[in-house]
């Protein structure tokens, strides 16, 4: 199973939201890099970034991050947030990630999701961040009306064979992952599902390794000290 240590950004600095809300704001380092540093420090292989302001104002912030860090640390990152276009993909895939993440686009535009898929292949994913059970959108600030289990079949049909999936309601919450959901999507769809929201045990990443999850991301238990990145590694990865 492939860990995933998360650096999410905001202002250009990294950050962690408490329920993906814009008022409730940790800073933990002022430059990414910084962060990249000490994840890969200790034996990250992939890096999960996320551009805040890029998943709410639906451009991107981040691609000078993407390059500083790449220039730095030969790693891969996937990343998220204010993929909006075509352009988007490739800017993001010039400046050196391995992994574009399409959200909100996928729910409201999914023939961009088609057409990435065919001129990039498996370096397209889809993020399903999830409320109630339904999909949201512009930076988790617009439940659509449409179900995790819906999007992630209708991607699949497109190609998609990568899903980061989000309960909202755990995210930064440290009380433990949505299994059940993330099972469920997990046998209905086939996909290669990465979990991601509420990680904050050991037992936590068992549990999602236990269900077949294809990855694990990991966020504010890593910034507080709750989780050991080596430890996770050395057990998981």
């Amino acid at each position: 199973m492939q860990i995933y240590p998360a650096i999410d950004i905001k202002d250009g600095k990294a950050v962690r939201l408490t329920q993906g809300r814009f008022d409730d704001v940790t800073v933990f380092y002022d430059d990414p890099a910084d962060a990249a540093k000490q994840w890969i420090d200790v034996g990250a292989s992939y890096i999960h970034m996320v551009d805040l302001d890029g998943a709410r104002y639906g451009r991107s912030f981040i691609t000078d991050v993407i390059r500083a860090i790449r220039a730095k640390y030969d790693v891969p990152i996937q990343t998220g947030g204010g993929v909006r276009s075509l352009d988007d993909v490739a800017e993001r895939i010039s400046a050196g990630v391995s992994r574009v993440i399409i959200g909100t686009a996928a729910v409201k535009d999914p023939e961009l999701v088609k057409e990435a898929v065919r001129l990039y292949g498996d370096r397209i994913a889809v993020g399903v961040d999830a409320k109630n059970g339904f999909v949201a959108v512009s930076g988790w600030e617009e439940v659509s009306d449409v179900s995790a289990a819906e999007l992630c079949l209708k991607m699949k049909g497109y190609g998609v064979k990568t899903v980061i999936y989000t309960d909202i309601s755990k995210d930064g919450m440290m009380s433990g992952p949505n299994t059940a959901s993330t099972r469920e999507l997990i046998e209905r769809t086939g996909l290669d599902i990465i979990a991601s929201g509420g990680i904050s045990s050991m037992e936590d990443i068992q549990n999602v390794a236990d269900i077949g999850s294809a990855g694990v991301i990991i966020g504010r238990a890593l910034y507080n000290g709750t989780l050991d990145l080596k430890e996770v590694i050395d057990r998981f990865g």
